[in-house]
């Protein structure tokens, strides 16, 4: 599968990619400190949800990867805030209903995030090379908020796919 890199316009329809360039930014704390503002459209109030904070520790995902099932949340978006500084890959597939031709990869660079958007399909957690911590910001609350899809072709992520990025 031919994996792109990441970038805010070729993610657009799937979500936010959560970064400093180009964002709003001001001073707080006395000008010890830089806060950019507003990275990502965090969407989990519906069905009386609430934001939850968690720390997902991926362990990486070995090469070639066979990619079995995908998943999505309807009630509500899921961010994911790298901690390291370790490269990662999300897949992804546009709302609606799950079609396979539209699965699209992208390769995380070091200090880059991503909000999934409310209702697209995305894999799970996949970590490159070594343990990665992450940040996630997601929806809780009542209501089904996961719904997963198992691929009738599994699709296959091998090293060289990365490789194309350079």
């Amino acid at each position: 599968m031919k994996v792109q890199k990441l970038t805010p316009e070729a993610f657009a329809e799937f979500g936010d990619v959560i970064t400093t360039e180009g964002a709003h930014s001001f001073p707080i704390n006395d000008g010890t400190t830089e806060r950019f503002h507003d990275l990502a459209q965090i969407d989990v109030a519906d069905g009386q949800g609430k934001p939850l904070v968690s720390l997902f520790r991926g362990r990486p995902r070995q090469l070639p990867l066979e990619v079995l099932t995908m998943e999505r949340h309807p009630l509500g978006s899921q961010a994911f805030v790298p901690l390291s500084r370790n490269p990662y890959l999300v897949l992804v597939a546009p709302r609606g209903e799950f079609d396979p031709q539209a699965l699209r990869a992208f390769l995380v660079e070091a200090g880059l995030g991503v909000n999934y958007a409310k209702g697209v399909w995305h894999h799970a957690l996949i970590a490159l090379y070594q343990v990665s911590d992450f940040i996630v910001i997601d929806r809780g609350g009542p209501g089904l908020n996961c719904e997963e899809v198992r691929l009738v072709e599994p699709v296959i992520i091998r090293e060289k796919d990365l490789a194309i990025i350079g």
